[in-house]
């Protein structure tokens, strides 16, 4: 089988297209290769669409953290404790189970029965956790923005007469956005990473087509070589993190356009720890 045709047969295979049996014998590159950025269609499935909730939704948990009313402030104080100080795999993990123990016929609300059989996989259930750590983290880094938003551009706004949500949309939240883009960059470019521990969750792939990870464990088990397999996901995840950091690095300079020395380009800086 040439390469070319290896693609058109496995290049869609883990979203449900193209050939459904594995390759058995005479593994080659180009099967991995393929396989392996087939898989990544999931691995960037769940990070698109966490980053795009978890943004919105960390946004608001953030303003909820700086509220001086205590029904919205301890809530999200919790929430953001609670998420950020448990182990993500963990929280994969209890989900699962917790969402497992619903009833299969579904949870009858207003004598409607509503389904709840796919929130126990993948591409739901592992999504919304995903969702509901980044967005802890996130939240956490937009909080601290906020908290640093200089009180001289809180007063300038105040003197040219705006406040309330005019004052928050022209001033407050593009000023801490500028601030928090850096560190949010970071927390995209770890949630992305972090995408391969659905692999190890309970969480049931979609047709048994997995992510990356599915695949290379599948070829380092057969092949009996994990040096070949894995490196391929690790530079897959290099060129997507590169792509990333660019993708960022063009909001973080529109974000300050108007500053002196704008030009500058946003520096990667890998956490090591969490």
């Amino acid at each position: 089988m040439s390469c070319a045709q290896t693609i058109a047969d496995y290049a869609l295979r883990s979203i449900g297209f193209g050939e459904r049996l594995l390759p058995r014998t005479d593994f080659t590159l180009c099967q991995q290769f393929t396989l392996i950025g087939s898989g990544l269609i999931w691995n960037l499935y769940f990070a698109f669409l966490a980053l795009f909730f978890g943004f919105f939704l960390a946004n608001g948990l953030a303003l909820a953290k700086a509220s001086r009313n205590p029904w919205l402030r301890k809530p999200a104080e919790w929430f953001i404790f609670l998420f950020r100080g448990s182990p993500l795999f963990i929280q994969l993990f209890l989900a699962y189970q917790a969402l497992v123990m619903l009833p299969r016929a579904g949870i009858e609300i207003f004598g409607f029965t509503v389904e709840t059989s796919w929130l126990t996989k993948a591409w739901a259930g592992a999504l919304i956790v995903l969702t509901l750590n980044t967005t802890a983290y996130a939240a956490q880094i937009f909080h601290g923005a906020l908290m640093s938003v200089p009180r001289g551009d809180i007063e300038a706004a105040d003197a040219y007469g705006l406040a309330g949500w005019s004052r928050f949309r022209r001033v407050i939240w593009p000023t801490m956005m500028r601030l928090a883009w850096p560190s949010y960059t970071n927390e995209a470019i770890f949630l992305f990473h972090a995408t391969t521990l659905v692999f190890f969750s309970s969480f049931p792939a979609f047709r048994q087509n997995g992510d990356s990870l599915y695949y290379a464990n599948y070829f380092a088990d057969k092949t009996f070589n994990p040096f070949v397999a894995y490196p391929i996901v690790a530079g897959y995840f290099i060129i997507c993190t590169l792509i990333l950091i660019g993708l960022f690095g063009i909001v973080n300079r529109y974000l300050n356009r108007h500053l002196p020395g704008a030009a500058r380009r946003l520096r990667y800086r890998p956490q090591l720890m969490r």
